[in-house]
């Protein structure tokens, strides 16, 4: 999607084999160079460029790292503001690309602001973390999420395992540096660099998270934050874990509604012509669970479908491709489906990735602790079964893979509070599957003097919604906070 709704979170269940070696990211020198970047062109309008930054900030003489980040100057230098960055989310996502890809959604900053979009450390161009390629995320996708026989757990179990100890081969130098807390320290060095006082932030789904993060360790530095798709930094990986369900059988349910409601319509939905879609998509799920179907040189299984589907329910503008999708997977043709799963993999179409699986798998097994045991996650079966039929089984075990990570977690949950710093503007959907409503709610409570605008309806994020979208532009340029109360509908 190319708008600022596009963002990705990948559920990550199971993950395989060995990786390709990457070149050492630790430069030589021991000092962060000072002074302003030096920018180059790279294409559409935009200038690229890099800050050197400490691999840990605990002890800086360990060497440095390069963090990237782009820019597309104030098309009113006039009336120019400064900068405002941006963060899609993930963890994993690139800003850089998603600026680029989304230039024109960001027009109204733009006037006023050099867009900047960074790569997180780890991320794209910042010294990526590289775990599998092509093939074997194809196959690690593919694997099957249900855990129901005593082969399947074993696989989940060796796959996460495998991709664990390729992750400490070959990235294992800046696996333990990959936290919340550097990545924020990273932005103050750009906003250094950039020459503002104070930072202007837009972050979505995770990079609500890492501006919290921000916040708190630099309230001082603080000019305007907009959090949409907002995390709460106060729940467990597995309270999180579901939550998500929950959200994702709402829209679930919304989706099922829609189709069956426009069985009839001018624009009818495919899925609903043949009967029951409900009935049709679980015995889908239960055709794949043993008899995969083709999808171009590849082929559609349960967990390929799984995640297309899940992707499929992350905005309501995808519904009409998840219905197409569906339809085809039921007449023996799973390419669609696997593409809507693809968007949410960031699988090209040469079958390349971008890094987002193997950066966020390294970012959230740092930020959370989760349980080691495998039986706390074959315990959580009734309840994720119970929330959703259909999706639990595929969830349940989705945070097993940070059970066998080679860097002990350095986070702990609890509430992020950002005292001393300006008025922050939160915003929330009433059904967004990731980011559930409630979280908006308790991260306005837990940041004092923030404001929460509402936006009824389903999907990620509110950044599609022309209300929402109005609020966050007036807030960045005018830092004008809506009323309290105010719901976008």
């Amino acid at each position: 999607m190319t708008s600022r709704g596009a963002l990705v979170l990948v559920i990550v269940t199971l993950v395989a084999a060995s990786c390709s070696p990457v070149s050492n990211p630790i430069a030589k020198s021991t000092t962060p160079p000072s002074g302003r970047p030096t920018w180059a062109d790279c294409g559409g309008g935009f200038q690229c460029a890099s800050v050197q930054v400490p691999l840990d900030y605990a002890n800086p003489g360990a060497g440095t790292i390069a963090i990237a980040f782009n820019r597309k100057p104030a098309t009113d230098q006039a009336h120019r503001i400064g900068s405002v960055l941006i963060n899609p989310g993930g963890p994993g996502a690139s800003g850089m690309q998603f600026v680029k890809d989304d230039v024109s959604a960001l027009k109204v900053l733009n006037s006023r602001f050099d867009l900047v979009g960074f790569d997180p450390r780890g991320v794209g161009q910042s010294s990526p973390v590289q775990c599998l390629d092509g093939p074997q995320k194809d196959a690690f996708i593919a694997l099957d999420p249900v855990l129901d026989d005593p082969q399947e757990k074993q696989a989940s179990i060796q796959a996460s395992k495998d991709f664990a100890a390729g992750c400490e081969l070959h990235s294992g130098k800046i696996l333990p540096f990959l936290d919340t807390p550097s990545a924020a320290r990273d932005i103050d060095a750009i906003r250094a660099a950039l020459g503002d006082a104070k930072l202007t932030y837009m972050g979505f789904s995770y990079g609500t998270f890492l501006g919290q993060t921000y916040a708190h360790l630099f309230p001082n530095h603080v000019r305007a934050l907009v959090l949409d798709g907002v995390v709460d930094p106060a729940l467990s990986a597995n309270d999180i874990l579901t939550a998500e369900v929950v959200g994702f059988q709402h829209n679930l349910d919304a989706f099922l509604a829609d189709c069956n409601a426009r069985r009839s319509a001018a624009n009818p939905c495919g899925y609903a012509q043949s009967g029951d879609p409900a009935t049709k998509l679980n015995a889908l799920a239960r055709r794949l669970d043993s008899a995969p179907i083709p999808a171009g040189n590849r082929s559609l299984t349960l967990g390929l479908a799984s995640s297309g589907i899940i992707a499929g329910l992350y905005y309501q503008e995808l519904w009409p491709l998840l219905d197409a999708g569906l339809t085809a997977a039921d007449r023996g043709n799973g390419t669609a489906l696997a593409g809507i799963a693809d968007f949410l993999n960031e699988r090209n179409p040469d079958g390349t990735y971008t890094n987002l699986i193997d950066a966020l798998q390294a970012v959230d097994c740092l930020d959370r602790p989760v349980p080691t045991d495998i039986a706390y996650y074959d315990s959580l079966g009734p309840t994720f079964s119970r929330i959703s039929p259909l999706l639990g089984p595929w969830l349940q075990y989705s945070n097993l893979g940070c059970a066998y990570w080679p860097v002990k977690p350095t986070g702990q949950a609890g509430p992020v509070t950002a005292d001393g710093a300006p008025p922050i503007l939160v915003v929330g959907g009433t059904n967004d599957p990731v980011t559930p409503y409630a979280w908006a709610q308790s991260v306005q409570g837990q940041l004092a003097g923030s404001v929460l605008l509402t936006r009824q309806g389903n999907g990620h994020t509110s950044s599609n919604d022309p209300c929402s979208v109005a609020a966050e532009d007036a807030y960045l340029i005018n830092l004008t906070l809506p009323a309290a109360g105010t719901v976008c509908q």
